[in-house]
């Protein structure tokens, strides 16, 4: 495949030691392929909250703004001293954005694996993906079968692997059932399919009547309603009948988590046939692996004994852990049930540029369920 642009458009992010950050595009010479290396042409690629995280940082996006460097749209905004400090580490460099997506292999180095991939259609793992090409290792991407869709191929990883992760990471651990915040998301909706399928009772906390009936119209065998009224005995009730003590919390700040915990400690009280004053010696674990709030985690109350643990839970740091044989397995199951278990929805498609549409830039960082945007690098 010939006559590549000689320039790349990437979309970069920047905190600036003033306290303001900037989100711009900017034209970078087209990379050659190391040996052991792809050139991709990104088709597809989703906007997850983790990419959100990095995109806007710690910034207050009500004072966001537009505006345009080198004739490519661009958005500022002002960081407070709280955003600066979180955003420490970063301050003066500019960071590519985009966590995986899919596209074609238009351009290989000379190892035999790279050239192997000329022309097949790929999922790709490994940042920068917001922008038109992407140069990376053969072991960063996953070719997909022939016709695949890249719409179907945008979301293979984050998602999918998390997924897998939590069951995984249950199985490791020694529990035997599942409770999952934020459950009517993307990821949520995978967990459903991928618990059904495998056997794995699974407590799913969602915040609306509307996503209680989402995660219905799936399957979903316990959900709950974290804004009903009797949201804490119906959450004892469904953990009690699971036997549910591993949950994984997409929200991260409030009381979510303490409230898990709490269920947990009172669903196991309910089969201890002696009082004990350090509560009941089930073991219980919650691990927060988002922040769709960004509020303190609070545990309100104390109440779920003294065996428990609050931990974080990231992708990455599970499969360096897990291994290439776990890792390996998992990835198959992603590509067999791509359009199924698996498949991702958007409920909005937008370019390149239009992602730093201020108003679509607004839109997409609220975050809401059911709302999950696409990028096409090569849409005008």
């Amino acid at each position: 495949m010939t006559d590549l642009p000689t320039t790349n458009i990437v979309m970069l992010t920047l905190a600036k030691p003033e306290g303001q950050l900037e989100v711009y595009f900017e034209r970078r010479p087209m990379p050659e392929p190391k040996p052991h290396e792809v050139l991709v042409k990104v088709l597809t690629t989703p906007i997850n909250p983790s990419d959100l995280g990095l995109l806007f940082g710690g910034a207050d996006m009500s004072t966001a703004r537009a505006g345009t460097r080198d004739g490519l749209p661009m958005i500022t905004a002002d960081i407070p001293p709280a955003g600066m400090r979180a955003m420490g580490g970063r301050i003066g460099d500019a960071l590519a954005i985009g966590n995986e997506g899919c596209g074609i292999v238009v351009q290989a180095g000379d190892s035999p694996e790279a050239q192997a991939l000329v022309g097949k259609t790929v999922a790709l793992l490994g940042g920068e993906m917001y922008a038109e090409y992407r140069c990376l290792p053969v072991q960063m991407t996953m070719p997909l079968p022939d016709g695949t869709d890249p719409v179907d191929g945008a979301s293979c990883f984050v998602n999918p692997l998390t997924s897998l992760a939590f069951t995984e990471t249950m199985k490791a651990e020694g529990h035997s059932a599942i409770v999952h915040t934020a459950a009517a998301s993307n990821l949520g909706q995978m967990l459903v399919k991928i618990c059904a399928k495998d056997g794995i009772p699974l407590v799913n906390i969602v915040r609306s009547d509307a996503q209680v009936e989402i995660l219905k119209g799936i399957g979903a065998q316990h959900i709950v309603n974290s804004s009903a009224d009797d949201f804490m005995d119906r959450l004892i009730d469904a953990i009690t009948e699971t036997g549910a003590t591993i949950g994984f919390d997409a929200t991260g700040g409030g009381k979510l988590a303490g409230q898990v915990l709490t269920a947990m400690e009172a669903a196991a009280v309910r089969r201890m046939t002696t009082y004990s004053r350090y509560g009941s010696d089930t073991f219980k674990q919650v691990y927060i692996y988002g922040a769709l709030d960004l509020s303190p985690t609070i545990f309100a109350a104390r109440s779920f004994g003294l065996t428990w643990s609050l931990s974080g839970f990231l992708l990455t740091p599970f499969m360096q852990k897990a291994g290439m044989e776990t890792v390996g397995r998992m990835r198959k199951r992603v590509v067999d049930e791509l359009t199924t278990t698996f498949k991702s929805h958007y409920s909005h498609e937008v370019s390149l540029a239009d992602a730093l549409n201020l108003d679509t830039a607004n839109a997409y960082n609220a975050k809401r369920t059911g709302e999950k945007y696409l990028i096409r690098p090569s849409a005008g």
